[in-house]
């Protein structure tokens, strides 16, 4: 893996030579002030996937990849909290009045039936139903912002998995055991999804400590993305916890989803924390 920084005043290239890519446009948690929300590009040859776009992800893309909501093609939302999604709402309402009311192609969306259906009629349809055109009795649905991609669900696999090859990207979408915080295990967990990318790149996605997905995914990752929290309990994955992992897996595994007093804790023995606003090749 190789990590270079974007100059300040180059815009990110959406585009690049067939090599996978990611870019973090934020890797922060929820409250933090000084690394926007754990957000990030993949970029693969011609295609480009946004995975989540938070509240303060309008912002973020500007300031760490000169990018607009405009430039934006693809998105894949991993679940409903303001964090992955409260962005979502000015990602659609640009896409529809920048390019589909003008009769320009819809934007796709990488979804299943079901978290379209939570994330619409819980999250999106309050702010985006009723429009403009709403007098003459129309509102507006999900379909009319984007276009939707369906991944496939895996069968007989340990847990709930879809899968889809996305422009030449290979994803897989696994559930996670996030919120609440007493939920046993991911069925009684409210839906939310971390990603293996092309076989090779694992993203927790937000999860407490899920011993059971490291081995599913973990020694066949080479490089690993894990969310992170300094404290026990709650809904992210304990330092603490993580510090109890094997060597060979602590050592490609890089921190995101931290809080602002990051530095003052001890992650060695790991990767390093995940970096915002530099492009990982692989």
């Amino acid at each position: 893996m190789k990590i270079e920084t974007l100059p300040v005043d180059q815009k990110l290239a959406l585009k690049n030579d067939g090599a996978l890519e990611m870019f973090w446009i934020g890797v922060g948690s929820a409250a933090s002030k000084k690394h926007a929300q754990s957000n990030f590009l993949i970029i693969k040859g011609d295609a480009h996937v946004l995975v989540d776009f938070g509240a303060v992800g309008p912002l973020a893309l500007l300031q760490t990849a000169r990018l607009l909501p405009t430039d934006i093609r693809n998105l894949l939302p991993t679940h409903s909290h303001a964090d992955h999604i409260g962005g979502v709402e000015e990602l659609f309402l640009t896409w529809r009045y920048s390019s589909v009311k003008r009769g320009g192609p819809k934007p796709t969306c990488i979804i299943n039936e079901h978290y379209q259906e939570v994330l619409w009629d819980r999250s999106l349809r309050g702010g985006l139903e009723w429009n403009e055109e709403a007098g003459r009795g129309q509102l507006l649905s999900f379909t009319d912002y984007c276009n939707v991609v369906r991944p496939t669900w895996k069968t007989q696999q340990p847990r709930e998995i879809w899968t889809i090859d996305f422009e030449g990207i290979r994803l897989d979408l696994f559930r996670t055991k996030h919120v609440p915080d007493n939920a046993a295990d991911w069925q009684s967990s409210f839906v939310s999804f971390g990603l293996m990318i092309d076989g090779r790149i694992l993203v927790s996605g937000d999860t407490r400590f899920d011993r059971d997905l490291l081995d599913l995914y973990a020694d066949r990752a080479e490089v690993i993305f894990h969310d992170v929290q300094f404290f026990s309990g709650a809904v992210h994955t304990p330092l603490s916890d993580l510090k109890t992992l094997p060597p060979k897996w602590k050592e490609k595994m890089h921190l995101y989803h931290y809080a602002d007093n990051y530095e003052t804790q001890d992650i060695a023995g790991f990767a390093g924390w995940t970096r915002q606003g530099v492009r990982y090749l692989f």
